[in-house]
């Protein structure tokens, strides 16, 4: 049941009241990198000027490592494919990782970063992690809170945020997810749920607000010190300054030998990382407007959020809308389908209008996870065959949905190598394209499916129109 966020927030004890960023930065020294495996690209989503990957060979992974900096985002889109194959690449790549953190010196933390609304491939990647790192683990840190998109946990409780509303996240559209579905929003029952039996109610712990806003990083280190044999604990929060006191914690439990792996959303990637904040980008930051070419808007995220969304930017004077056909690209229509849509694109954005490419509104499930992860995928080609088709160079593209985003620009645009600029929305990540990407130097926006309000996406529009 919904309840007021106001209410709540008032039952809450009051934030630790010194800023702990500085602290942080200061503990985290040059010599780490906080490598960050996301399950799909909409991760970058709090954190600006740093470099995501999307591909992990261990040439790259060196070359990556000299660099300076201190967070490192490798995209894996781990949550478009199988249980099987998102295993399989989550040891991969911790392999590689330890071998390339041997040949630089460079001490490595890795970060599971997944869905703030609790979808994806646990607790089977951090397993696979954990196993494949070769380390100890005495504790799995599950931390969903995502500030930007409304996701708070108190309580124990995980929390969308809908206009002054909280409701609890097993109660929203996104536990109904075909291929991700859960029943409980406590994240304690949530996990036994998600381990399917393996872990009992009582193995599972958690840090309360309580106890980390009156108690500090102090009582956070004593707390997390005493987990053992990767007993997974539940973080609560509900502020950045809540994940600051976990960190610094985290960070003195970590100096004295006690090593985590951590399941988490995107704010706790920016101060893991001992990120400070940055204003949001103008239209003079990303230098995106093209008087003579249109943009392209390309979507392919189902939940209600992207469908409001899309009817908004529909309705600009300057948006040419072309509905896709779900239908069409899972049969053998599907090449008539995707050149019909090639050209009214390239149409649109000749004429200096953008094109917004969105699929059918109707969700098409299979009989199962692996049948609605394989329809996913035939649809996903789907918009990646009318972006690799294009004629036109956009003038900057915004991507919708996480999936999209990911194989739009591993496969549409040849992405390798990308620069996160930052955010233009909150929440909504703004990459520049590689040197060897199709389109170099491009702004290409990954527009989470479940982040921003009505209008978002036709206000992003605007602002990469220069207005």
């Amino acid at each position: 049941m919904r309840i007021s966020k106001a209410e709540l927030f008032a039952q809450l004890p009051v934030e630790w009241p010194e800023p702990l960023l500085p602290a942080i930065r200061q503990r985290i020294g040059a010599n780490e990198r906080v490598i960050v495996l996301d399950d799909d690209p909409t991760g970058t989503q709090t954190v600006h000027d740093v470099p995501v990957l999307t591909e992990w060979s261990e040439p790259a992974l060196v070359d990556e490592l000299r660099r300076p900096g201190s967070v490192v985002y490798i995209l894996t889109n781990s949550r478009s494919v199988s249980a099987e194959r998102a295993s399989a690449m989550n040891r991969e790549i911790a392999a590689r990782l330890q071998a390339a953190a041997h040949a630089t010196g460079r001490r490595i933390t890795v970060i599971s970063r997944s869905d703030s609304t609790l979808r994806g491939h646990y607790p089977l990647e951090v397993q696979a992690l954990q196993e494949a790192l070769g380390q100890r683990i005495d504790g799995v840190l599950l931390i969903p809170f995502f500030l930007e998109g409304g996701r708070y946990t108190i309580n124990d409780t995980h929390y969308v945020e809908e206009g002054p509303w909280l409701t609890p996240a097993a109660e929203t559209e996104f536990a109904r997810d075909a291929a991700f579905g859960y029943r409980h929003s406590d994240l304690r029952m949530w996990a036994v749920e998600k381990h399917g039996g393996a872990l009992s109610p009582e193995a599972v712990t958690s840090i309360s607000l309580q106890e980390l806003r009156c108690g500090g990083p102090d009582a956070v280190a004593a707390r997390l010190s005493a987990l053992t044999d990767g007993r997974v604990c539940v973080v609560n929060a509900a502020t950045y300054r809540d994940l600051e006191v976990v960190v610094l914690g985290l960070l003195a439990a970590e100096a004295e030998g006690h090593r985590y792996l951590y399941r988490t959303a995107a704010s706790f990637v920016r101060v893991r990382g001992g990120t400070p904040p940055a204003p949001l980008l103008a239209a003079a930051d990303l230098g995106a407007g093209d008087a003579g070419r249109g943009g392209l808007i390309i979507a392919g995220s189902y939940v209600n959020r992207t469908t409001q969304q899309i009817e908004a930017a529909a309705g600009l004077a300057h948006v040419t809308p072309i509905e896709v056909s779900t239908s069409a690209l899972l049969g053998e229509d599907a090449p008539a389908e995707i050149h019909r849509v090639q050209q009214a694109a390239e149409a649109a954005m000749r004429g200096g209008r953008d094109a917004l490419v969105y699929t059918g509104r109707e969700r098409i499930a299979g009989a199962d996870e692996q049948a609605t992860l394989g329809i996913g995928q035939r649809i996903s080609q789907g918009l990646v065959a009318i972006v690799q088709g294009l004629g036109v160079r956009p003038a900057w593209i915004i991507a919708k949905g996480g999936i999209t985003s990911s194989d739009i620009a591993t496969q549409g645009l040849g992405v390798r190598r990308a620069w996160v600029l930052g955010q233009a929305i909150p929440g909504v990540p703004i990459w520049r394209t590689g040197p060897e990407s199709r389109w170099p130097g491009m702004a290409y926006v990954v527009f989470p499916g479940n982040v921003g309000g009505p209008t978002a996406v036709a206000d992003m529009a605007c602002i990469l129109r220069g207005g």
